[in-house]
């Protein structure tokens, strides 16, 4: 299974950006052992659409190509699941075993995902009740994608 953080928007330079890549490496480097052939993280512009309504929509369709059509699509909302890290492993690892190609967690603009998006996304996932810099939510989401991966491997990385 190929394993998919595509995003809205552009890391600058900086402390998020080195803490991201910091979890990207590692996510990629233990991937491979626990099943999951790859691991991309894909970074797209934020629409210029003159409306809150367009730009969600243009930017939802932007993240659909990019997760393709058999991925199990993972939106990060903040009226999702407040997942432990070990569900979230747990989701990872089931759809890793059903032969599932791909799973794709999907985060959107600062208008949030589209609501068709969502509608399609089979899980949804926030982050706590708070609402998060799109900066911040990419790092803990390649933190947790890589905790997920300890988790599946049995590594000590995750301590509860």
């Amino acid at each position: 299974m190929k394993l998919l953080l595509a995003a809205i928007g552009r890391l600058k330079a900086g402390p998020e950006r080195e803490l991201f890549e910091r979890y990207a490496k590692r996510a990629t480097q233990v991937g491979g052992s626990v099943g999951v052939s790859s691991v991309n993280f894909r970074e797209f512009d934020e629409s210029k659409a003159r409306t809150a309504e367009a730009r969600r929509e243009a930017e939802g369709r932007v993240l659909l190509d990019a997760a393709g059509r058999d991925a199990f699509l993972c939106g990060l909302d903040e009226r999702g699941a407040q997942m432990t890290s070990a569900a979230w492993a747990q989701e990872i690892g089931r759809e890793r075993d059903a032969g599932r190609p791909a799973y794709a967690i999907l985060i959107g603009g600062p208008d949030g995902l589209d609501p068709e998006l969502l509608r399609l996304a089979r899980s949804r996932v926030a982050f706590g009740a708070m609402t998060w810099p799109h900066q911040l939510a990419r790092v803990m989401a390649a933190e947790q994608i890589y905790r997920s991966f300890t988790i599946l491997a049995g590594h000590p990385y995750h301590r509860v």
